[in-house]
């Protein structure tokens, strides 16, 4: 099954502000990824090609890496996942910029079943959460998103299975 998944949101700011949201990725201070609500994504160095790493059960190394444009990881677990996901930004006009996380793989196996049925949904909700991040940090109010109950669900049984979980609530998200 082939899989392509995007999440983009557009910003008003100037590039260098999204360029420090990608550069700061996995860092203590990173400002992007929503490691409040979900697994932080960790790496065992500092973001560079090769740096191998993930978050909670999803493992990968980075592939590609141009510092302040685009970052591509490639998939080496679960089993089954075999492709890339990563952040690029495009500059719409001045002061406007599309930031964007496509994943491009092929699911095979037990992975057929995984990925729609538990991976997407709580994939989906942890990519609007990290364009919700963005949007705040360059100063935008997002439109409230709201978790599924297949995500709360999902959540409550599968990340605390996972270690470490975060707090499986999460204000103002329904639950």
């Amino acid at each position: 099954m082939i899989v392509l998944n995007i999440h983009e949101r557009v910003l008003n700011t100037p590039v260098s502000k999204v360029a420090e949201l990608l550069n700061g990725l996995a860092s203590a201070d990173d400002k992007l990824w929503p490691h409040d609500h979900w697994h932080r994504m960790k790496f065992d160095r500092p973001l560079a090609i090769d740096a191998i790493g993930g978050h909670g059960p999803i493992r990968y190394f980075v592939e590609a890496y141009e510092p302040g444009q685009s970052i591509r990881f490639r998939f080496i677990g679960p089993k089954g996942f075999l492709g890339c996901h990563g952040f690029e930004m495009e500059e719409v006009s001045n002061d406007k910029i599309k930031l964007r996380h496509v994943i491009d793989m092929r699911v095979t196996g037990w992975a057929r079943l995984q990925w729609p049925l538990m991976i997407r949904p709580l994939h989906d909700a942890l990519l609007e959460d990290a364009l919700d991040r963005a949007e705040l940090f360059v100063g935008g109010q997002p439109a409230q998103h709201h978790w599924s109950l297949w995500v709360r669900l999902l959540r409550k049984v599968l990340l605390r299975r996972l270690s470490p979980s975060p707090d499986p609530s999460h204000p103002g998200r329904g639950t």
